[in-house]
């Protein structure tokens, strides 16, 4: 079954929102508590720079109040990306992330996407099981370059 049509029946519990400026110091501790390995834009200012892009890309999930789960949808008017899905230890395997994910296919396409991509780090089993499984498929041929630009320019 695609994540789009799955039934949040283990999920009454969860509500999948946009996170503000507020959410940001938890979606880091998050980061760090789910074991995703940190990167140079893992920081309070580089994610007040993609909410201030774009407001609706960092999806938080939360479980009976408490935040349970991430996910950052991008796009970027041509592409959609997903990028940092994590999922706090003691919330797995109670579908979080295909509810997320499900509702981060929701509004790329509403936003025109016809392509959606995971970043996934392919030495981390559990993440590429997961992307597989709900139907994305490992792109051959390609290779991702990456610049770090450093603050004075």
């Amino acid at each position: 079954m695609r994540p789009t049509e799955r039934s949040p029946r283990k999920l009454a519990r969860v509500r999948i929102r946009s996170a503000g400026k507020e959410d940001i110091a938890s979606v880091l501790d998050l980061w760090v508590a789910a074991g995703s390995l940190p990167t140079v834009s893992d920081s309070p200012a580089g994610l007040a720079r993609l909410l201030a892009a774009d407001p609706e890309a960092l999806l938080l999930a939360e479980l009976d109040g408490v935040l349970a789960g991430s996910l950052i949808a991008a796009w970027d008017g041509w592409r959609a990306s997903f990028y940092r899905l994590a999922v706090a230890p003691e919330h797995r395997r109670k579908g979080l992330a295909t509810t997320l994910l499900a509702e981060g296919e929701r509004r790329l396409r509403e936003r025109g996407a016809v392509r959606l991509t995971a970043i996934v780090a392919d030495d981390e089993a559990a993440a590429m099981d997961f992307w597989a499984a709900v139907g994305y498929q490992r792109q051959s041929r390609r290779a991702r370059f990456v610049r770090h630009v450093d603050a004075a320019g």
